[in-house]
């Protein structure tokens, strides 16, 4: 686990941690949209998540069903490390709403996806830049909410 981004994740109120998460799990959906450009399971999760972060609304049973919907489709990835992992940042996400800890695996499962997708002898490198992305972005929203 990346220290520093978890610190981070647990001083910052939980709207915010939930708009982190999806805008993490945003940026790989491509890696499993272009896979599976007829399966919305992960789609909707970051949708729904992002519902929730602007209305406050929602029932325990619709975040387990969509989160859980996202991770079968994780599940159901044949061959492509990257899908499979971008779908888990999605269904992570989407349990955002319930506890704010799942932003952490949300974010990493979409650096895992980014470095599955680099397919390089550097693609930790790739991870990397991700993670950095990642904790700089959620330095960003906490900024802007505090202003």
């Amino acid at each position: 686990m990346d220290t520093p981004i978890a610190e981070l994740v647990n001083r910052t109120a939980h709207t915010i941690v939930a708009i982190w998460a999806a805008d993490c799990a945003e940026r790989v959906l491509p890696y499993f949209r272009e896979k599976y450009p007829d399966d919305t399971r992960p789609g909707e999760a970051i949708d729904a998540v992002r519902e929730w972060a602007r209305t406050g609304v929602f029932r325990m049973a619709d975040v387990r069903k969509i989160s859980r919907a996202a991770h079968a489709a994780a599940r159901e990835v044949e061959g492509d490390a990257a899908a499979r992992s971008a779908a888990r940042a999605a269904g992570q996400a989407m349990a955002t709403a319930h506890v704010p800890a799942h932003a952490i695996a949300a974010a990493l499962y979409a650096a895992t996806a980014v470095r599955d997708a680099a397919n390089t002898p550097d693609a930790g490198t790739a991870a990397t830049r991700e993670r950095d992305w990642q904790y700089h972005h959620l330095l960003s929203l906490r900024e802007e909410a505090s202003s």
